[in-house]
């Protein structure tokens, strides 16, 4: 960015004193520069409303100041305080600047997507037996990615798609070392087995190559380079060979009539955007080299006056921040500045991308499809929501609450005779559950299964950052009877936390679902009955809280026995414990090793491994290093 993010300032930017005077955008916008960038619009109270990009700084902020806008840009206008802007050298530089500055601020104004943090692809890695792999995230590991996939489904069925043809490993490392006999996966006709020697590193070599090829969109490569073979092995009277070959042809052939895209060798992206009652849906539909690789929707909450094309330009910015973006989008709505998102998204992947709104023919019938999909999913969304409103309502009724809960938080704890205490806190809201907002809290300094020690400290440690930041439920539950329920209100009097609605949890006398008793700070006790719409939501949260503490501590418990029992060995830090670990895929399996074979580990000389092997077994250390060995 130029000037290591220099800020452009106009000449009539106001000090606090002027904070009263109305914000003169006309006067502003004539000191700016011409030059790509972000601007940042705040409010009186310092918070920022609305955060952009343009190729034209001068241009795009005047435009505000120039021309009517609707009702929501009108407002945001006739809020802003100041503005800032950060010149950047290029519009991609000021597309990447945009898409963290929003995601960091968060702006009242902004178009915001859900942060899903990375779509899935598919990986083969660079090893002497590659595998096929479902990869989400940082591409870190040696190997080479296909993708990325719309959905995880689509990764899932390409990669079974690939080991049906191909039979390539799926088997983790540390398996694939120790295997000693074919497993299920070659029985059934979807590996090779390279584990045991049963395909040859030339033949899986080929099958690794062709692999490359099918996910890079040129099957029919494959199919000519399999149909050398087959001819070949046609020749030679190895009919047999012959047949396999000629029946993975005919499969690869049935998979192009099904998944390409006519023959033609699209890349491109068809994105529909369907809206209702503050409700919208953005639907992606993704072919690359031809290949379809699924849909994936995503719904938000929109202003009810924000336009389609302006969601679609939101989500054009924000998704393809991060990602490659394809050569073509077919979108469902003219959006506003696609010359500049064509030129910095162009920037960005290294070819020219084109952003289409009015298409024919295929693409036509694709655009169809998106709709359709995403008219579907809005109408399922619009469902689920007006089911939740209704628990929601019920569920004020139910407790005599001033207004439905906008935000419900749910309790519990878990642990195994006192060991690993972990305490769950989840969220919901009028969406359902906000797992965003989960949080876990490990539980130490109490006496071994002191449930009521536990909930105090969890609670004084969640309301206590509440209270700072101004984030508080409207009602609480607490998985549990009265003596729960008592420390939950001895926390919120401590801490002066007013507002919040707290009920027990308690389970009936035959812990059936249904019969639970909701306990009322002055004692009373309601049974509303499984029929209960608002007992419904209840359970739900408490379900959900016990599951997400349960998986806490579970976790919690298998690291904390993994980790002690090897670090207590001289020699094993952490570093030499995950590799041993990884090597033999867990404590078990190297529970099950010889000295010999945990010898063969990387860092591990023949003296350590005789310690390990006694420890792990209960041996003195000079049998453990000079017994016998198992192999």
């Amino acid at each position: 960015m130029s000037g290591g993010s220099a800020r452009d300032r106009a000449p009539d930017d106001r000090s606090p004193a002027d904070a009263g005077t109305p914000f003169d955008g006309k006067a502003y916008v004539r000191g700016l520069t011409t030059a790509p960038g972000v601007y940042r619009m705040y409010g009186a109270d310092g918070g920022v409303l609305y955060i952009g990009k343009a190729a034209s700084l001068r241009k795009r902020v005047g435009s505000y100041f120039t021309k009517l806008h609707g009702a929501r840009i009108g407002a945001m206008v006739a809020q802003i305080a100041r503005i800032e802007v950060v010149v950047t050298r290029t519009a991609n530089e000021a597309l990447l600047l945009e898409n963290q500055l929003i995601k960091a601020l968060k702006p009242r104004f902004n178009i915001l997507m859900r942060d899903d943090k990375s779509y899935p692809c598919v990986l083969l890695t660079h090893e002497a037996w590659p595998r096929l792999a479902y990869h989400r995230g940082a591409r870190a590991r040696a190997g080479r990615y296909f993708g990325p996939y719309a959905s995880a489904t689509g990764v899932r069925e390409t990669i079974d798609l690939m080991f049906k043809l191909f039979r390539l490993r799926s088997c983790e490392d540390s398996v694939f070392r120790n295997r000693t006999r074919p497993c299920l996966q070659h029985q059934i006709g979807r590996c090779s087995a390279p584990c045991v020697g049963l395909v040859a590193a030339a033949d899986y070599a080929d099958a690794v190559r062709r692999v490359g090829l099918f996910l890079e969109g040129r099957s029919n490569a494959v199919v000519d380079e399999l149909g050398s073979a087959m001819e070949a092995a046609s020749a030679a009277l190895d009919f047999e060979r012959a047949a396999a070959l000629r029946d993975q042809i005919a499969a690869i052939r049935k998979v192009q009539a099904r998944q390409y895209v006519d023959g033609d060798r699209a890349d491109l992206d068809v994105i529909a955007c369907v809206q209702q009652a503050g409700v919208a849906v953005v639907l992606v539909l993704s072919f690359r080299e031809g290949m379809n690789l699924g849909t994936a929707a995503q719904p938000m909450r929109v202003d009810r006056d924000v336009s389609e094309g302006e969601i679609l330009e939101a989500f054009v910015t924000q998704h393809y921040a991060e990602r490659k973006p394809p050569r073509e989008m077919v979108l469902s709505h003219a959006i506003d500045d696609a010359e500049t998102l064509e030129a910095a998204l162009a920037e960005q992947a290294g070819h020219a991308v084109e952003i289409k709104a009015s298409v024919r023919g295929d693409r036509a019938r694709y655009l169809e499809m998106a709709l359709r999909n995403a008219q579907l999913t809005l109408a399922t969304e619009q469902a689920t929501r007006a089911s939740q409103q209704a628990r929601l309502d019920d569920l004020q009724q139910l407790l005599g609450l001033s207004a439905p809960p906008q935000r419900i938080e749910c309790f519990d704890i878990s642990h195994t005779m006192g060991e690993a205490t972990v305490a769950a806190n989840v969220v919901f809201g009028p969406e359902g559950a906000q797992t965003a907002n989960y949080r876990r809290f490990n539980i130490t300094g109490i006496e071994p299964g002191d449930d009521y020690a536990a909930m105090r400290q969890a609670l004084l440690r969640r309301f206590k950052r509440g209270v700072e930041a101004g984030v508080l439920p409207d009602l609480l539950l607490i998985d549990g009877g009265m003596g729960q329920l008592r420390q939950a209100l001895d926390v919120l009097d401590e801490l002066a936390v007013q507002g919040v609605a707290v009920i027990g949890v308690a389970k009936g006398e035959a812990r059936k679902a249904g019969d639970e008793r909701l306990v009322f700070p002055d004692g009373r006790e309601l049974r509303p009955g499984a029929a209960s719409p608002g007992l419904q939501l209840v359970q739900q949260a408490r379900d959900e809280a016990h599951r997400f503490a349960i998986t806490g501590h579970r976790k919690r418990r298998a690291k904390a026995r993994d980790t002690s029992r090897l670090e207590d060995i001289p020699g094993v830090g952490p570093r030499r414990r995950q590799a041993l670990l990884t090597h033999f895929g867990g404590l078990k399996g190297l529970k099950e090793a010889g000295i010999e074979e945990i010898a063969r580990a990387d860092g591990v000389s023949a003296a350590l491994a005789g310690r390990i092997y006694a420890f792990l077994h209960g041996l003195p250390d000079s049998e453990g290093a000079g017994g016998p060995v198992r192999c």
